[in-house]
């Protein structure tokens, strides 16, 4: 099953590249001029990005140790 461990490292490539979207866009928006409310908009649609961010590379490290087990 080592032919496992190359789309398992990719997959957590990914979520890891889908975690640095938020911090990037995130980072941006402390940056600007937005203030109360659009603040709170724009952060909550980051949300489940980083939720699914988080979710992709979880499931790439399980294919990565699941690989190595077997």
């Amino acid at each position: 099953m080592g032919w496992l461990v190359y789309p398992g490292i990719f997959v957590t490539l990914l979520g890891l590249c889908g975690l640095l979207y938020c911090i990037w866009k995130a980072n941006g928006l402390r940056n600007s001029s937005l203030e109360g409310e659009d603040m709170t908009a724009q952060l909550q649609r980051l949300i489940p990005i980083n939720l699914a961010s988080v979710c992709v590379a979880g499931i790439g490290l399980a294919l990565v140790v699941v690989s190595k087990l077997l």
